[in-house]
This record gives C-alpha cells, structure tokens and sequence, in this order.
C-alpha cells in the first residue's frame, strides 16, 4: 500500500494547536469559522448519540477559553433545534474574548438564558448536560471551583446525558488521566482527529462514546506539520500481501522459531502454529535434541530442528545452527532462563541473522547483559510486555504504566529496533521516534500463551517481506482483531492460546480477493 488509509494521525494537543493556528494564520480560515464548524458537527454528534433534542432541558457550562466558546455556538444551535437552553459561563461576560466573545454577544441578543456561575453551586437539573469548560490544553490538577463543577455535572450525569466538547474536563489530553477527577461523559466529541489522551486504556471511562467530526482544517496543514503519533486503522489488514495464485509454500516465508525448556514446550509451539496460521509457508522448531519431540506435541505442520545431543541450551547449538536459511526468526519462547540459555542467545546474536523476533526470555538476557543487548540487529522487533519493558530500561512496571509511550520510544532508540510494548493499547515505537497506537483490545487475549502466538505471527510476516513496522502494527492489530472475535464467543472469557492461532485467519475472512 502506498497511502496512509492504514493509519490516522494522532495528534498531542499541543500539535493540534499548531494545525489550528496554521489553519488560521498560514491559510486565513477565520478562527469564528473554525468555532462555527465545531458548533455544527458538535450539534450533530449529539443528535446522533442522543436523538431529538426538541422540548428537551439542556444546561450549556461554558469555561474561560476556546471550549467555551464552542460552549456558547452549540448553545445557539440547541436553541435553534426547540431544547430549553441555560448557559452557565465561568468568567464575567467582559473577560471573554476574540470568537468566544462573539459567540457569547450572540446568544445573548437570541435572548439565550446565561449566568455567571457562582463558587460551589448547585447545578439545576436538566436532561442534557454539555460539558464545555476545558479543552484538550487543559494540565492538572483541577482547581477547587472547576472540580466542583465537574462533582456537580458527574452527580447530574446519574439521570442526563452528559455530552463533552473535545474531550471530558479534568482529563488531561495528554495522557487520558483524571487530574484528579473528570466528567464521566456519555458521548463526547472531539474536533478533526483524536488527541492521544482520548484512546488511552481507560480513558473510555469517562469518554464514553467517542465521536470524530471534521472541522475543516485543510489536509496540507496536516501534511506540513505531520504528528509522531499514528492511530492504526482497520486499513492496516490490507498490508498483508495479496497471495498469488501460482504461490507456492517457499514463496510464503520460512519461519525458525528457537525456543523451549523443560516445562515450557508449548510456548514455542504457541508461536508455530501462530506462523502457520499467519500464512507462513513453513514452520520450523529449533530446540535441544531432547526436547524436539515434547516441543512440536504432535503437529505435523511444524517442523522440528533438533539442536546439540541433550536437552538443555548453550552456546554450542548457535555455532552449529545455519539461520541464513530462513526467512525470518523468532527467538525466546519458552527459552528459559539458564545460562546456557543466555550463551545461546549471545553467541546467536553474534551471527548473520534474517529478521529477528526477540521475545520472552531472549528480552531477559537482553536486560541482564548490556553485551548481549549491544548484539540485537538493527532492524529488528522487540515485544516486551510492561514488566519485561521495566527490566530492559532499568526501571519499574509502574513507571513504565505511567508513561507507556516514552518507555516503548526509549526501547526503539536503545536498541535500534522497533518495540511493541503490549498491553491494552498496545504501543509500537519505531527508532526514529514515530509511535502507533493499536485501538484494538480484547479480554479474551489476557491468557497464557497469547504473547507466543503474536510473535509467530509477527515472524511470518517479516518471512513474507513487509518491513519490521508494518509488519509489527499489521501483526497486533490483526491479534487483536481475532481477539475480539473470539471475546463474541466466549463473553466470558475461557478461550485457549492456540484458539487465538486459530481464529486467525476468520479475520480476513470478508476480504476480497
């Protein structure tokens, strides 16, 4: 694929203002046209998400910057539409200033009910409430009067409908936090694309339904001042290569999984089968000798490569193995954590190697020796979930989970790979410092093994020839897609790891050929 439908810019909200004032300055589109437009589509979120607004009761809360502005527009079209309309502003009339003014003058001739709100009121009842008192520049904590505004609203949320204006206040659009608290919104709307802090794990809390609506800010705006953050879209399944009628297995990519240990067999076959459902033409499992039987379980699909004479690793088993063969390598399932382990690993990393998979244990020696991570390829993919993340950076899982995008852009340009930390919102950072965001997420992935069938998964396309980037995004969000099929089948949770491999290919089912 050559355009971008496979991704959507995801933009911080400092960068979102660089496009509004771009938008205004470079390309003189009117601020007021701007709020206008936001006003509109704002209005039609809400009729979506709600329904008619006719004869309905709706209180406006209009804060001291832009979003109260577009606070002031909507409140104009509400009225427009029958509702009953109260607007509570936060500052006197005379502070507000440039279009937010306008907006305000206005609704005041249209002889719209406004009050300046009044420290630690009672907010009246209504069957609407849209929330307009902070916008996405909004940094914590809240200030007593704002978070007592934001009690209030959660409190009337229990009966209306909350509907917030570009993101719910007291979320920080950074990192989608409470700071400490925000409004738990039924339906919130936000402006050309989605900031970072709305898809954040979690932040659906109090985002509730999430609606998208452009506001004109010209493409070559974005196109100047590109965000490092991408969203992937359903898009990114179509960068899985088309297979050929007169394909043979050969021409579909040769993957060597290397992993296994005592009591841990099934990882590596975990990562087979997700290969071979992942459109590999041929699986192979390397493991010592003596385990190759246990490893491979009874599936002939897979291929064994019995390695040395016993069933243990050392560094022996990477001198004697040829990995040129193949087309791509998956390296750490169910390895181990011995030394001979970790000699194996070393003395592999020193050899020429196709594109490389490191994952599970392989990230423990990574972590343990900084002349082992020194040998990781160029180019190659990390998967490391929060806890394995903390360990290579020399930190904790909690300050990796506080801020999960500068930990996996750490990971990227550490290792000279790219790194996909897993989780709810799984990130993948690429070396020069771009950032996907996977939207997708599903419980029923939450069981032991999953990680294993992503990682073959992810090796079979790197044999198929896509880059480690898009064959990173493709591989999580198309995981995670048969992660969500499978949440329909078992809404409770039950699924085994190799259903997950299985599922794989029902993804692409409605695809054209």
């Amino acid at each position: 694929m050559t355009d971008e439908s496979w991704r959507s810019p995801l933009p911080t909200p400092a960068e979102m203002a660089a496009w509004d004032r771009a938008a205004i300055e470079d390309f003189g589109i009117p601020a007021r046209v701007l709020m206008e437009n936001a006003a509109r589509e704002a209005l039609a979120a809400l009729m979506e998400a709600h329904g008619p607004l006719t004869g309905k009761s709706a209180l406006v809360l209009a804060g001291p910057g832009n979003n109260g502005g577009d606070a002031f527009a909507l409140a104009r079209l509400l009225d427009g539409q029958g509702a009953d309309v109260f607007v509570l502003h936060t500052r006197p009339r005379k502070q507000y200033r440039g279009e937010t003014r306008a907006n305000l003058l206005l609704a005041a001739r249209l002889g719209l009910s406004l009050e300046l709100g009044a420290p630690g009121q009672t907010l009246p009842e209504a069957d609407i409430v849209v929330d307009g008192l902070l916008g996405t520049g909004f940094s914590g904590p809240l200030k007593p009067a704002m978070l007592h505004l934001v009690r209030e609203i959660n409190r009337l949320g229990r009966r209306a409908f909350v509907f917030s204006l570009d993101i719910p206040s007291g979320m920080d659009g950074l990192d989608g936090t409470p700071r400490p608290e925000a409004v738990r919104a039924h339906a919130t709307v936000t402006f050309q694309v989605a900031k970072t802090g709305l898809l954040h794990p979690g932040a659906g809390e109090w985002t509730g339904r999430l609606l998208v609506r452009d506001i004109g800010i010209p493409r070559q705006v974005r196109d100047a001042t590109p965000t490092r953050q991408w969203l992937l879209a359903p898009g990114v399944l179509d960068l899985l290569p088309r297979p050929e009628p007169t394909m043979h297995k050969g021409a579909a990519g040769h993957v060597l999984v290397l992993g296994g240990s005592e009591g841990l067999t099934g990882a590596p076959l975990l990562a087979s089968l997700g290969a071979l459902r992942g459109g590999a033409g041929l699986v192979t499992l390397g493991s010592p000798t003596g385990l190759a039987d246990a490893a491979r379980a009874g599936f002939p699909e897979v291929m064994a490569l019995p390695l040395g004479h016993g069933r243990s690793w050392d560094q022996d088993l990477a001198e004697n193995l040829d990995a040129r063969c193949f087309d791509a390598v998956v390296l750490g399932p169910g390895l181990g954590r011995s030394d001979g382990a970790g000699r194996f690993v070393q003395t592999l990393l020193r050899r020429r190697l196709p594109p490389l998979v490191l994952d599970a244990d392989a990230l423990f020696f990574l972590a343990r020796d900084p002349e082992t991570a020194a040998l990781v390829p160029e180019g190659s993919v990390l998967t490391p979930h929060p806890g394995e993340a903390a360990r290579l950076l020399g930190t904790d899982t909690a300050a990796v989970q506080a801020d999960r995008s500068a930990a996996a852009r750490e990971l990227a340009r550490r290792f000279r790979a790219v790194a996909l930390l897993k989780g709810a919102g799984s990130l993948i950072a690429s070396p020069d410092g771009d950032l996907h965001l996977c939207p997708v997420a599903a419980p029923c992935l939450a069981t032991g093994g999953s990680g294993d069938v992503l990682a073959g998964l992810l090796g079979s396309l790197l044999a198929r020839g896509l880059d480690p980037l898009r064959s990173t995004c493709l591989a999580v969000y198309w995981h995670g897609s048969g992660g969500t099929m499978l949440d329909s089948l078992y809404p409770a949770r039950g699924c085994l790891a190799r259903e997950i491999a299985d599922i794989l290919p029902e993804v692409h089912k409605e695809r054209p050929c």
